[in-house]
């Protein structure tokens, strides 16, 4: 591991501290856990845009869209 500094303000930091004590962990340890989900979310943002761009790109033909209203229709009570 690589040891870095990283400002941050004082209200930002009191909130940090408060919850690592109440889950029992580290300032370090909350950091890295908050760090990999913020980038793990931007990532699946990521592939959720380029499958939003693929598929728009991609237009349905007549018969799929048809198809497609069929599976997308609430079965009658």
């Amino acid at each position: 591991m690589e040891t870095i500094q990283v400002v941050i303000d004082q209200k930002l930091l009191k909130a940090t501290d408060r919850l690592a004590q109440r889950t029992k962990r580290n300032r370090s340890e909350l950091i890295r856990e908050a760090l990999r989900e913020h980038l793990r979310r931007l990532e699946i943002r990521a592939l959720e845009d380029r499958d939003r761009h693929g598929y728009s790109a991609q237009r349905p033909t007549p018969e799929e869209r048809v198809d497609w209203e069929a599976e997308a229709e609430w079965p009658a009570e």
